[in-house]
């Protein structure tokens, strides 16, 4: 049976890249993962990502943003990862909101709709 793939992306090139698994490689060995374009460290996005087309400033900046949060693309047992953002402007009114309630960061990002 093939090892399971996942997603990882580097956000200097906008490239995406599946690799093994980090818990499913060889000797159990996590390591660091290089960008096959620039030698760049990849960041693991999980397996429900779906990148946004590379000429897409707005989506790599709003996936910039998610990620710096420490929001990832895992699925769960039966969807996807859930909401996420698409467009800096619903970015916005989530760290708004989430400046004025004091909701964490993180959280207010992957609210499907504010109250």
């Amino acid at each position: 049976m093939p090892r399971s793939k996942t997603s990882f992306v580097c956000l200097p090139c906008r490239a995406s890249c599946k690799q093994p698994h980090p818990a499913r490689t060889r000797n159990g060995e996590a390591g660091r993962r290089v960008c096959p374009r620039c030698a760049g460290t990849l960041i693991h996005v999980g397996s429900a990502f779906a990148p946004p087309p590379r000429r897409d400033t707005e989506g790599w900046r709003v996936l910039s943003l998610l990620l710096h949060a420490g929001i990832r693309f895992h699925k769960s047992c039966c969807a996807g990862p859930g909401y996420r953002p698409r467009t800096l402007r619903e970015v916005r009114e989530r760290m708004t909101y989430a400046r004025r309630t004091g909701e964490p960061i993180a959280r207010a990002l992957v609210r499907p709709e504010l109250p």
